[in-house]
């Protein structure tokens, strides 16, 4: 009776592995512990799925946004190459990896990917305005200015009045009024303003105004904007990693 018992238990473990490492089930677990924020575990976990299938496309992917989440940019670009190599029509959908290529140092790079993302998307003025915060440091504003991708029609508030203040010809407080124009209440309000003020933040920042950006990204990183309806959640780590990497300096 022992002996089958023993073979029994092995018999289980044995398959608990195998079902453990099934590619999909894998990949659920890594986002299902992304969602928590248990950003190492699900990198393991997402290490372990590439090292057995190396030639899957997915995988990098994902791991490519947590490595940006985790603050590692150099390893997140290089996830998302990856992704792109296996994936060649999806190359020009990957502005995750023009952020990256940003938060890495690489602005020229950057720079080029938003402006190939910009023949996928071409009313997006986050697209924009992320090419120009890419060639101001070898460009400067005014000339970065000049050359931004333009945008018509984005009809998210306050992002075309954003546009605006990037080209020059608005003003911070006029994004700011902008949020409140139409009396937004609630989550419609909040999701206007996370938005107003992680530009605001990256806009002072590109211009000089580093004190009066820290505070704007300060409040596009409040921690109590985790998972609120109205604001990407991608773009909330933004703001927290910018806050972890430069508001503090």
């Amino acid at each position: 009776m022992v002996m089958k018992y023993m073979l029994l238990v092995m018999i289980v473990v044995a398959s608990s592995r195998l079902v453990a490492e099934d590619p999909e089930m894998l990949l659920r677990d890594a986002r299902q512990l992304t969602a928590e924020r248990k950003f190492d575990q699900a990198y393991q976990l997402l290490s372990r799925l590439i090292k057995s299938s190396p030639d899957g496309a997915t995988p990098y992917y994902i791991r490519g946004r947590l490595n940006f989440q985790r603050g590692k940019m150099a390893e997140s670009v290089g996830d998302f190459d990856a992704y792109v190599k296996r994936q060649p029509a999806a190359a020009s959908r990957q502005w995750e990896r023009g952020i990256a290529l940003y938060y890495a140092g690489d602005f020229k790079a950057g720079a080029a990917q938003f402006e190939l993302y910009q023949t996928f998307h071409d009313n997006d003025v986050e697209n924009s305005v992320w090419r120009f915060l890419c060639m101001v440091p070898t460009e400067g504003v005014e000339k970065s200015r000049q050359v931004m991708l333009p945008i018509k029609d984005d009809r998210r508030i306050p992002m075309m009045k954003v546009f605006e203040m990037f080209r020059g010809t608005a003003t911070p407080a006029e994004v700011l009024a902008n949020v409140s124009e139409d009396d937004p209440q609630g989550e419609v309000l909040t999701g206007r303003l996370f938005y107003a003020h992680l530009y605001l933040g990256l806009y002072l920042e590109a211009v000089g105004e580093k004190r009066e950006a820290r505070k704007y990204i300060a409040l596009a990183a409040d921690k109590k904007l985790i998972n609120h309806p109205r604001i990407n959640g991608y773009m909330w780590e933004v703001a927290r990693i910018h806050h972890e990497q430069k508001g503090k300096k």
